[in-house]
């Protein structure tokens, strides 16, 4: 089973923009699929993570809450049952 991200987050937050650029250079060299929430857009999430983003979900469980590291979301995604893509 490819595993599932959701990335809450929102416009202008660098740290988001940090947290996407792991997950994508992750990707590039793993199967998952991905879903970003922009929490502005939507009054529940912006009152239930506030200040608190960006948090990464993988298969509906936090994982990771404002940083995360490319080595560190490999290893959660392995765990998750993640595969390695075939390399050209």
């Amino acid at each position: 089973m490819t595993p599932s991200l959701t990335l809450y987050s929102r416009p202008g937050c660098c740290l988001c923009d940090d947290m996407k650029a792991i997950v994508a250079e992750v990707q590039a060299d793993m199967a998952f699929t991905v879903t970003e929430i922009d929490i502005s857009a939507q009054p529940e999430l912006e009152a239930r993570f506030g200040q608190d983003i960006p948090v990464l979900f993988i298969n509906g469980r936090k994982a990771f809450k404002y940083r995360v590291t490319a080595g560190a979301l490999r290893r959660r995604l392995h765990r998750s049952g993640a595969e390695a893509r075939a390399l050209p």
